[in-house]
C-alpha cells in the first residue's frame, strides 16, 4: 500500500473541504490517488466546499482580543445566523485572534483561513475570514473595546495620556470605554474634520450654497447660513465633534478635556477602529 503522507491528506482536505480522517480514508482506498480519492468524497457527499464557495456569507461575527500590548479585531462570515451563534464557530474565531496576536498577523492569510476548513466541512456551510487587523497599543494609552451582544458591531478605542501613568486612571479608562459605546451608537464616518476629504467638503458646500441661494435673504446672510449648515453636518459625522453619548451638552472633544483635567493629564485620541458586520 502506498504511503499516505500528511501533505497529500492536507492538500485533499483544502481542495474538497472534507475532514482529515475522511480524506485519509479515501486516499487509503485509492492507494494515494488524489483524483480518485476526490471522486470518492464527492460521491459520498463529503466534498462540498466547491459547491458552498458561491453561497452568500451575509451572517457572522466580529471578534476582539487584547494581549501582549496588541489589539486584534477579526470578522468571520457564514451563511446563517444559527451558525454565527454556534459555540464551535465562536471558538474558532477566538483561536484565530489568538494566533494573529501570537504571530503578529495583521491581514488575512492562508495560515489563518485554513483554521476554518475543518469546521466548514463539519457544519457544511460556507465560512470565511473576511478581514482582520492588528493594532499596537502604545504604552501611554488607555485601551478599551466594546463588542455588541449579537457580535455584529465591534469597537476599539485608544486614548493617549500625558503623563502615561494616567492611562491607569479609572476615569480615563471609563471614558475610553464610553467612547467605544459612543462609536457603536453613532457610527461616525471620521474621527476629526482633518480626516474628511476636501472633495467631500467641497461637494457638501456646493449643496448648502445652492440651498441658501434660494432663500430670500441678503447675500451675506445666505453665506453665513451655508457655512452654518456645513459645520453642523461635519459635527454630525466627525467623532470628536459629535455630542458625547453620556453627556449631550458637550462634544466628545470637550468631554475628553474635562476628563483630562480631573485626571491631571492631557488626553488625545490615539486611534479608533469601528467594524460592523459586512460593512
Amino acid at each position: 500500500m502506498a504511503e499516505i503522507s500528511a501533505s497529500i491528506v492536507k492538500a485533499l482536505r483544502e481542495k474538497t473541504g472534507a475532514g482529515m480522517m475522511e480524506c485519509k480514508k479515501a486516499l487509503v482506498e485509492t492507494s494515494g490517488d488524489s483524483v480518485a480519492a476526490e471522486k470518492i468524497l464527492k460521491e459520498r457527499g463529503l466534498a462540498a466546499m466547491e459547491k458552498r464557495a458561491d453561497r452568500i456569507t451575509s451572517e457572522g461575527r466580529i471578534f476582539i482580543k487584547f494581549a501582549g500590548g496588541r489589539a486584534v479585531i477579526a470578522e468571520l462570515t457564514c451563511e446563517t445566523d444559527f451558525v454565527a451563534k454556534n459555540a464551535d464557530f465562536i471558538k474558532v474565531g477566538e483561536e484565530i485572534c489568538d494566533k494573529a496576536l501570537a504571530k503578529g498577523y495583521g491581514e488575512v492569510n492562508k495560515d489563518l483561513s485554513d483554521m476554518l476548513i475543518d469546521l466548514a466541512s463539519k457544519i457544511r456551510e460556507n465560512m470565511t475570514l473576511r478581514r482582520i487587523a492588528l493594532t499596537d497599543i502604545p504604552t501611554n494609552a488607555a485601551a478599551s473595546r466594546y463588542l455588541h451582544f449579537d457580535g455584529k458591531t465591534g469597537v476599539i478605542t485608544l486614548i493617549a495620556c500625558d503623563p502615561p501613568s494616567a492611562a491607569s486612571n479609572p476615569e480615563v479608562k471609563a471614558f475610553a470605554y464610553d467612547c467605544c459605546l459612543h462609536q457603536a451608537a453613532f457610527t461616525p464616518l471620521y474621527n476629526t474634520r482633518k480626516e474628511v476629504p476636501e472633495s467631500y467638503i467641497a461637494e457638501q458646500k456646493a449643496i448648502f450654497d445652492k440651498q441658501a441661494a434660494e432663500l430670500d435673504k441678503p447675500d451675506k446672510v445666505k453665506a453665513g447660513i451655508a457655512v452654518g449648515k456645513l459645520n453642523k453636518h461635519l459635527a454630525e459625522i466627525c467623532f470628536m465633534d459629535q455630542l458625547f453619548v453620556k453627556d449631550d451638552k458637550m462634544s466628545v472633544a470637550k468631554k475628553m478635556e474635562e476628563v483630562g483635567k480631573k485626571a491631571e493629564a492631557k488626553l488625545s485620541l490615539a486611534g479608533t477602529v469601528l467594524w460592523r458586520l459586512g460593512m
